[in-house]
């Protein structure tokens, strides 16, 4: 049975939260880059002679070194086709340098020990704006006893050096636009309310439930007023969440998230959720808390009224001896029912 993990945190309804946390700023963000190479130096791990590309590829390099070589006798499992992928972050200047992402598209076995050649890294525009290379990460085993790395993909940290750079021109700008994380109509006007108080003026329009315009005051440089909106505290309203990781087994919630009463039987597994103001006195039931008991002949569950969080049923459910997949499975039929009312995101 693979292992349940359960991350619990406390969600408040409503609290302080900085502008920088809950919103980006529009234009200022990340850019995809993609590119095409070749890792060497593997130990015979690499692509077979069924890769065509690879060959291929191998050909073309050792032609721009002055040697002429057909595909067909390159016989080399030392070498494996890889696509090359990395987000270039706003703001990057020449010589900057950033991780990436190497991925086999051959049949490599393993991309452990190899080194990345020079790659081109472009953007959406095909224009190059960065070079990779370098030695090829694969990681180990987790610390934690989990699964090992894949062998087919690894980072080459530091590898990618900035070579063109996206100017975005924010001295010059007399307005800019703020993007909610999450499009809610109360955080937006929260948003709005904060930035006019402090400037004591309208300097902030929110347009929808996701956006507000900000005018620069004119006593203030762009950076400077980006510094401040960025600082500004505002009472965020959070959306309740359960995250569900099905391939790992992994259940993220709140602590706070209660389930309304509900009877559900999953296989052998039965739960009563009462709306007893009292703990109830069930013969052979043992007490994991003052306001839950599980009844082990019947593998039945009760808990008093207002006390039930999935939080707890999924600690409970846990010493009952249910699989990962049947608690993920439970959480689902509870949400359909309307037992949960947070949001269920399942990965």
């Amino acid at each position: 049975m693979r292992i349940l993990g359960f991350i619990l945190f406390l969600i408040t309804m409503l609290h302080a939260a900085k502008i920088s946390d809950v919103a980006n700023v529009v234009g200022v963000r990340d850019n995809q880059l993609i590119g095409y190479s070749l890792v060497v130096g593997l130990k015979k791990t690499g692509d077979g002679t069924t890769s065509q590309f690879t060959l291929q590829s191998i050909s073309n390099m050792l032609r721009a070194m002055n040697i002429d070589m057909a595909p067909a006798d390159i016989k080399s499992k030392n070498v494996a086709a890889v696509v090359v992928t990395a987000k270039l972050a706003p703001f990057s200047r020449q010589g900057d340098k950033f991780d990436i992402l190497v991925s086999s598209i051959g049949d490599a076995k393993s991309l452990e020990g190899g080194t990345l050649l020079m790659t081109p890294l472009k953007g959406v525009d095909g224009k190059i704006y960065a070079l990779g290379q370098g030695q090829v990460s694969i990681g180990g085993k987790n610390n934690r006893g989990g699964a090992e790395s894949h062998p087919t993909a690894g980072m080459v940290f530091g590898g990618g050096v900035v070579e063109r750079e996206i100017i975005h021109d924010l001295h010059s700008q007399e307005r800019i636009t703020l993007s909610l994380k999450e499009a809610n109509f109360a955080n937006a006007v929260a948003v709005q309310k904060s930035l006019n108080k402090r400037y004591s003026a309208e300097v902030a329009v929110a347009i929808d439930p996701r956006t507000i315009v900000c005018n620069r005051p004119k006593e203030l440089s762009m950076v400077e007023f980006l510094a401040q909106v960025e600082a500004t505290s505002i009472d965020y309203q959070s959306t309740s969440r359960i995250v569900i990781n099905e391939r790992t087994g992994t259940i993220v919630s709140g602590v706070d998230i209660e389930v309304k009463p509900i009877v559900i039987t999953h296989g052998d597994i039965t739960i009563k959720i009462r709306s007893d103001e009292v703990m109830p006195e069930v013969e052979g039931s043992v007490k994991i808390d003052p306001n839950m008991s599980i009844g082990l002949n019947e593998n039945e569950l009760y808990t008093k009224k207002g006390t039930t969080t999935v939080a707890n049923i999924t600690r409970s459910l846990k010493k009952m001896g249910a699989s990962p997949k049947d608690i993920i499975s439970i959480l689902e039929a509870m949400k359909s029912a309307g037992a949960i009312s947070a949001e269920l995101e399942v990965m």
